[in-house]
Parts: C-alpha cells; structure tokens; sequence
C-alpha cells in the first residue's frame, strides 16, 4: 500500500513542477539511487497535500548585518549550521541545530559561551509517522533560504542522523561520522570530540560522506563545509525523552558536550 501510496505523490508531484529546471544547477533528481520519494525541495513543496507548518516546516535565521561606516568593514558570516532533515525524519539534528547556532532549542536563550551567535536553517518532518518520506537527499537540496543562508557564509556544518552500520560501526555503538570537504574543519572536529570523550566513526560510506560538491554543507563561499552522521545510540543518549515535543525540554549532558564540542571547532575554523 505504501509503494502505490508513493507512485500516486510521485506522480502528482512531477505534473505539478512541470520542469526539473527548477532544481539546482548541476543537480538532478536522485530518487532512483538514493530512494527517495522527491527529487528536490522545489518538488516537495509543490506537493498537493503537504502543507508547510503541517506535515513540514522550515525554520531558518540571517542575522542582520549594518555596515554604514567608511573606515571599517562589518565583516561576512563565518559559519551557517544546517539541518536539512530535522524534526521527526532524522530525530535530534533540529535541536543541535539550534543549539550549535547558539540558542536553547527549548527557551531560545543565547549561549554564554563567547563564541558568537551563527546563521541557521533546518527542514523538518511534522508527520506523526512515515517522515522518511520527507526526505530529500542533501545534494538536491534547493530551498532557496538553505542556500542564501548556507551561501553567505565561509563555512557551514550540517547534522544528520544515521544507523551505526551506515557509520562503519558495531550495532548500538555512539559514534559521529565526520565528512564534508573542509578538511580543516573536519579536523577540528574529530580534535574536539575526542577531547569530550564522543565516539569518531572510523569507517567510510561514500554515500553519507558529504564530499559532493553540489552537497548543501559545501554551498559557501569557500565550496566546502563539514557534514555530521550522528549515530542512533548517540542521538539517543543526548535526550530523556526522544520525543519531536519533548527532546528540546529534555537535554542531557551527552546533547551539550557535542554542541560545546562542535562550537569550539567552529570557533577555531572561524579565527583561522
């Protein structure tokens, strides 16, 4: 039921774009190798029967720079955190969305950590089950708030989520997959983790390493981000209860050593 369920969507999403040139450049729909059921956001939100701040919702924020002095330069974003399957499609990354930008995903207070306030964006899945048919693999991503907010800047990291198999790992094992095409960055990162004692996935997967050029994480104004797989286990543990209502409430020091981790490397990145 859920295969025919699929190829009607399909269908009415395809006769309502009309046109794949509404995809990126250089991108084209992935449905046939990465599974999923729209090639693209555009596709997405065209959909008869989706409804934004129903079944999805989209959060983001550009702060607002003022440059008005003739001696001085206000300066570009350094870095924009994204989280393109956040809510109930890849539990966890909308709160360390908001987190690692600077936010309490709960109160919305700015972090005490002197390490500045980032741009974000996030796509998230409001469904009450079947979410992963929200999914739309980051290569494909063309929502044109994730690539003003992504493009503005020097460098972004993305969060996702994966099974401790996709991570070359053990089942059950709490690990992060570092990828992207900021080798930099990606150093950083591994740097920090291990020094708060989170797992670094030593494995490879070509198809979650966010090495592709046309990957949003690596859409900034230097053609290279970092792309984050947290493991089940490892999302898991960073909540009391892994709720969509009750994760932001719920934070354990698990969620905060990987935020705090991952706003040091950012940091660093940024001064470098």
């Amino acid at each position: 039921m859920a295969a025919s369920r699929r190829t009607i969507l399909a269908a009415l999403a395809t006769a309502a774009i009309g046109s794949p040139a509404l995809l990126p450049a250089g991108a084209t729909p992935a449905r046939a190798a990465t599974g999923d059921l729209y090639g693209s956001n555009t596709e997405l939100y065209a959909t008869p029967g989706l409804l934004e701040g129903n079944q999805y919702a989209r959060r983001y924020c550009r702060h607002g720079v003022l440059d008005d002095s003739q001696s001085t330069d206000a300066g570009i974003p350094q870095v924009a955190v994204l989280a393109p399957h956040g809510g109930g499609i890849e539990t966890g990354t909308s709160e360390l969305c908001l987190a690692i930008a600077g936010y309490h995903p709960a109160t919305r207070a700015v972090t005490a950590d002197g390490k500045g306030l980032h741009d974000y964006w996030m796509f998230e899945g409001l469904l009450g089950t079947g979410n992963g048919d929200l999914h739309v693999t980051s290569v494909n991503c063309d929502d044109p708030w994730a690539e003003s907010v992504c493009g503005g800047a020097r460098c972004a990291v993305a969060l996702h989520g994966c099974t401790p198999e996709q991570a070359g790992e053990p089942a059950g094992t709490e690990a992060v997959l570092i990828g992207g095409l900021d080798v930099t960055l990606r150093e950083l990162l591994r740097q920090e983790f291990v020094r708060v004692g989170i797992g670094v996935a030593q494995g490879t997967n070509d198809a979650i390493d966010g090495t592709h050029p046309r990957n949003i994480c690596n859409r900034t104004l230097s053609g290279a981000g970092a792309q984050l797989e947290l493991t089940t286990p490892l999302r898991h543990a960073m909540f009391g209860t892994n709720t969509r209502a009750e994760r932001k409430n719920t934070t354990q020091p698990r969620f905060w050593e990987f935020v705090s981790a991952t706003r040091a490397a950012l940091a660093l990145r940024a001064g470098a």
